[in-house]
């Protein structure tokens, strides 16, 4: 896949359900990553249907894109969204009523030829 289509695929999980599209999960993946590789830093949001399972899948992603950071999720009881930022190491978590499931990865860039664009709701466990 060319950047065009690395774009195009990842801007098809925009706003819908990531279990609504039947999309190749490897192509995802090494979109994302690749995505991922040519932006300074990714913020995550994770809408999870609980505390655990956010900072399961927190772990998973921040390993996907090669940091070695693992911060701990706050307590929370029941759906979840959870928002990491590592510029701030700030990690929150907070009650959820939306029907969303899925990560939201908000890649930045402070140059304009690299990736500045958000993009999901991605899998829980694109990276499982």
């Amino acid at each position: 896949m060319d950047s065009e289509q690395m774009l195009d695929l990842l801007r098809k999980y925009t706003c819908v359900k990531p279990q609504a599209l039947k999309l190749n999960r490897n192509a995802t993946r090494t979109a994302i990553l690749w995505a991922a590789d040519h932006s300074d830093f990714q913020i995550l949001g994770i809408c999870a249907d609980n505390r655990d399972q956010g900072q399961k899948v927190l772990n998973a992603y921040l390993k996907a894109f090669g940091s070695p950071e693992k911060p701990q999720v706050p307590q929370e009881s029941g759906p979840v969204y959870i928002k990491f930022n590592p510029k701030t190491g700030n990690c929150t978590c907070e009650s959820y009523t939306g029907e969303h499931r899925g990560v939201l990865v908000a890649c930045n860039s402070q140059y304009d030829d690299d990736i500045d664009e958000m993009f999901g709701h991605l899998p829980l466990d694109l990276f499982n």
